[in-house]
């Protein structure tokens, strides 16, 4: 459970990111999720974020039952990308020392080093705040949405990011991130040191495990739409999979890559079996994995993947792409199966794998998938950040 209440003074926090709900995203459902933990134990939670449509304010916002006091800060929408929505670098300084000072938080805690960590690090710096930075983002993958640009000059910008990321991590007291295979990454493109790997964490009780077959042969996957998660390849795979199978494939989330997404179905001719939802309610989003058989994940820039997380906390096994933290979350072999990033032939005999397991196994697999992701508990999580934001040992 998350809502254990704090038996010390509780603390003033402000969490800053670059993308904050109703953003459908790791980094997004991360803070909220965090946000909701601390103040469930009675902490002051303010989150600054991009506001939504120019609305701009201080707002109580609700989230998983909890109040939240977020600052939407005016930003202006990255026209290329359906729903991504930015702070001005120019004045982001100005807003962060604003916040800050009107509040006067015991820790900052930012998400991102582009805009949000690129205000408030300096402005928490210089007022001697307690300051944790966790990153979630590659700038390889940000930059993805600049189509315009040419590789050469995509490749540099990427590299003024990285400069830019150790810039401002340097800043933070403690650095952070998902997993120790993204705190390595971090280490090695920044040349920073004692980067911490601290679980997003997940509230298991608030899923639904099943050991009952579904009715159908349904592969699910949640996220957003864009390039870089290569969804493509879950519709490819798909097409290629034994037609007597019948299978029916959810995919949760937005981003620009939806039409195209279509266009492959239709061209596919598999239309009927793939199924667009859209973005969903948390209670909707539960209920769709519990209708699942697999949970499918063909992204190779997953920092830890809390959309998988969700996915084995409703005890689905799970078939993902060979990269970055992945191999953290799917044991090959005992709670689903990892494929070579574009080995679509190999994705599909992976899913099929599954689908027709005989139902020992598939039981075999669901229990494994419950028993990996109890590593993941978001009370620990919350208990590591408590003490990080209070300067103190980390629990073990």
């Amino acid at each position: 459970m998350t809502d254990a209440p704090s038996a010390r003074q509780p603390m003033r926090i402000l969490i800053g990111g670059d993308t904050f709900a109703p953003d459908l995203n790791g980094s997004a459902t991360f803070a909220k999720r965090l946000g909701a933990g601390l103040a469930a134990r009675g902490h002051e939670v303010h989150v600054m974020a991009p506001a939504q449509k120019h609305r701009v304010g201080t707002f109580a916002e609700q989230y998983d039952g909890q109040t939240l006091t977020v600052h939407r800060v005016y930003s202006w929408r990255w026209l290329p990308h359906p729903w991504l929505r930015f702070m001005l670098p120019w004045r982001v300084k100005a807003n962060s020392r604003k916040i800050i000072d009107s509040i006067h938080p015991d820790a900052v805690h930012f998400q991102s080093h582009i805009i949000a960590g690129s205000g408030l690090a300096p402005v928490a710096k210089k007022r001697g705040i307690r300051l944790i930075g966790t990153n979630h983002t590659m700038p390889e993958n940000v930059l993805q949405h600049v189509t315009i640009l040419p590789k050469p000059m995509l490749d540099w910008l990427a590299r003024v990011q990285w400069k830019a990321a150790a810039r401002i991590f340097r800043m933070a007291d403690v650095v952070t991130s998902p997993t120790q295979n993204s705190a390595d990454y971090l280490e090695k493109m920044t040349g920073l040191r004692g980067v911490i790997a601290i679980s997003n964490g997940i509230d298991t009780s608030v899923y639904k495990p099943t050991f009952k077959r579904p009715a159908d042969n349904r592969i699910v996957y949640v996220g957003r739409l864009d390039e870089e998660k290569h969804v493509d390849e879950l519709l490819q795979a798909a097409a290629r999979m034994n037609p007597a199978l019948d299978v029916q494939v959810d995919i949760i989330g937005g981003g620009e890559m939806k039409p195209k997404l279509r266009e492959l179905a239709a061209s596919l001719g598999i239309v009927d079996r793939i199924h667009f939802l859209g973005k969903l309610s948390d209670e909707d989003l539960r209920a769709t994995l519990t209708r699942g058989t697999v949970f499918a994940m063909p992204s190779r820039a997953e920092l830890q993947c809390i959309a998988a997380m969700e996915a084995m906390a409703t005890a689905l096994p799970v078939v993902a792409a060979n990269a970055m933290a992945l191999p953290h979350l799917v044991h090959e072999g005992e709670n689903g199966h990892l494929y070579q990033p574009g080995d679509i032939d190999a994705f599909a005999a992976a899913l099929t794998d599954v689908l027709t397991a005989p139902p020992a196994r598939l039981d075999k697999m669901k229990k494994a998938s419950l028993e990996v992701v109890a590593h993941h508990a978001m009370g620990h999580t919350l208990d590591v950040f408590e003490a990080l934001y209070r300067n103190e040992p980390l629990p073990s």
